[in-house]
């Protein structure tokens, strides 16, 4: 099997999409409850946070700190 790069080809696949495409795209991985969805869900988390200053990366911290405490 062909090793293929997880980032650039999740990258390429909306590079030219639409904001709300994107959106469209993180809104259905986030409701299939599905594990494969995490790959591309995690490539477009790499990029958020690596673009963000240090404000944003707190407020990204705080938020998922919060959401796995209110988790049941």
């Amino acid at each position: 099997m062909d090793n293929i790069d997880i980032r650039k080809y999740i990258i390429s696949n909306f590079k030219e999409d639409e904001e709300q495409d994107i959106r469209k795209s993180v809104e259905e991985s986030v409701n299939s409850n599905e594990d494969d969805p995490l790959l591309g869900l995690g490539v477009f988390f790499e990029l958020l946070w690596k673009n963000s200053n240090e404000d944003i990366k707190k407020t990204i911290i705080s938020t998922i700190a919060n959401s796995i405490k209110a988790t049941n």
